[in-house]
């Protein structure tokens, strides 16, 4: 008898064989206005002199033995035929892989193929909170000290040396239709706009020759619109979609050359998904439910609902264990999803568009959620969403999509500040500039000796800075390691609110 096939449950699913579903392009939906990005570390404490940061872990071990086969009794759910896959033949896209990384809409090369670190920042001491942001800002004159980078989450150095990559994406393609593996090694046809390349072919390019790094430890946003082919892409990365061509490693592994056995180890023990349609089973208790994926790996009944009970706690649904999914709310029910997901302790998380049905209270909580086990467990996470906001307060870098290209790569700030083409800048014009952009971009040189006044981090938001130049009506010293590295008074600060370009110095340009 088969397994049954559950969303969210590394090896249970079956791989979608058609361009439909959330694959398919789609039409586009309203761009979302984007508040302020919330906290990755809030009110840091002191730490002593960073580290270099630790290399990714490698591959793990081949599973040991056969898994456990799934209950009889499991129902399977919609959205698993075309979100889902067990045991898919290890085959490969047979089409050529396109040579060149992947370019912007405007003939640049973005920063998917080679991986800079984002800048870092140190926190300063006395923090006084913001209140918009919880974020914290300085306002006292004590020295700085060292903390982490709120883009990264590293500690604040400038010399740590950048790690391999816990998934290394290169020249990704996936072409629905027939005769689907000419298309990539075509020059003539990769360069069709969508409609042309469906008229003159038959085919749909969903992801278009895509190349990226994902850190160890970072929260990669990837969001478009709908049918910008972000949902085909984060299938892809599991295979739960097979590319067309390109490579796609995990710790340095190509996942599309992995046999069976492999794949069905990296699903079900190395990565996981919470989907946006919650795949509960419905006849399962919450507890039964968190732990349906331990059961799949063969775990003991007693062991697997102590591990699910602890996670359960973990998303803040203590209490709730013996309830059926139909007694709980959309919240909670996403709640129960990504417990589920937590439970067998992948390296990485795969969010699909988890929030974009709750309603928007609810979806702040569980952004909030994502962002508090963050800051707990570091765990690696690829999260896909069309919602602006909603990358801007969880990504430490973010790709934006269009047409199944990346058109931009990068962090909030440099979304925000440096749009690569018209396209990003029309969709960032509505963003509060304020609330992203970091005092690191606003500062001039310090004058000679300590100086006065409060002081902030160089990863301070402009509006934290604010703040503190509201409360004082002086300048505020950017202070990093101990040293002031610079000073911005409101003149600058009214500058990048403005949206004005900042002249070499620090002062806004004529």
């Amino acid at each position: 008898m088969s397994s049954p096939s559950i969303p969210g449950v590394p090896g249970t699913e079956r791989a979608s064989r058609t361009a439909g579903s959330a694959n398919s392009p789609q039409e586009p939906a309203a761009r979302a206005s984007a508040p302020a990005r919330s906290p990755r570390n809030p009110a840091p404490a002191p730490v002593p002199e960073a580290t270099p940061a630790t290399a990714a872990t490698g591959p793990a071990a081949p599973a040991t033995g056969p898994a456990a086969p799934a209950t009889a009794d499991a129902p399977t759910d919609r959205t698993t035929a075309d979100a889902t896959a067990v045991d898919p033949p290890a085959t490969t896209g047979t089409g050529p892989t396109a040579a060149a990384p992947v370019n912007t809409s405007d003939g640049r090369t973005p920063t998917g193929a080679t991986v800079v670190d984002a800048p870092t920042d140190q926190a300063a001491a006395d923090a006084t909170p913001n209140a918009s942001t919880g974020r914290t800002a300085t306002a006292a004159t004590g020295p700085a000290v060292t903390g982490t980078d709120t883009s990264s989450g590293r500690p604040a150095t400038d010399d740590t040396p950048a790690a391999p990559p816990v998934f290394a994406v290169r020249n990704l393609w996936k072409v629905f239709g027939p005769k689907a593996d000419r298309i990539p090694g075509d020059a003539e046809l990769t360069g069709l706009p969508a409609a042309e390349l469906r008229e003159r072919t038959g085919c749909t390019a969903a992801v278009r020759d895509v190349s990226f790094d994902v850190r160890k430890g970072e929260v990669f946003v990837v969001m478009g619109l709908s049918g910008s082919g972000k949902s085909t892409l984060v299938r892809c990365l599991t295979r739960l979609i097979e590319p067309t061509s390109g490579t796609v490693e995990i710790d340095g592994e190509d996942i599309v050359t992995m046999d069976r056995t492999r794949l069905r180890e990296l699903r079900r023990h190395r990565a996981a998904m919470v989907f946006q349609h919650f795949g509960l089973l419905p006849h399962r208790s919450v507890l039964d439910n968190v732990a349906y994926g331990l059961e799949i790996q063969g775990m003991g009944r007693a062991e697997r609902r102590e591990k699910a009970a602890e996670m359960v706690a973990k998303v803040g649904l203590g209490g709730l264990e013996e309830r059926r999914p139909g007694q709980l709310s959309g919240g909670q029910q996403q709640r129960v999803g990504l417990a589920r997901a937590l439970a067998v302790d992948p390296e990485v998380l795969l969010f699909d568009e988890p929030f974009s049905a709750l309603d928007p209270l609810i979806r702040r909580d569980m952004q909030e959620e994502v962002v508090r086990l963050h800051q707990e467990e570091g765990r690696t996470m690829i999260f896909i969403t069309h919602d602006l906001n909603e990358a801007l307060r969880l990504g430490d870098r973010i790709a934006l999509m269009r047409d199944g290209r990346v058109v931009q790569l990068g962090t909030p700030e440099e979304i925000v500040g440096s749009p690569a083409d018209d396209y990003v800048r029309d969709f960032v014009r509505d963003v509060p500039r304020e609330q992203v952009v970091t005092v690191r971009s606003a500062m001039r040189p310090p004058c000679d000796g300590p100086g006065e006044g409060p002081a902030v981090a160089p990863g301070a938001t402009v509006s934290e800075a604010i703040e503190a130049v509201a409360r004082t009506g002086g300048q505020v010293r950017v202070v990093e390691g101990g040293r002031c590295v610079g000073v911005v008074d409101q003149q600058d600060l009214l500058a990048v609110v403005a949206g004005l370009p900042v002249a070499p110095g620090g002062k806004a340009a004529a």
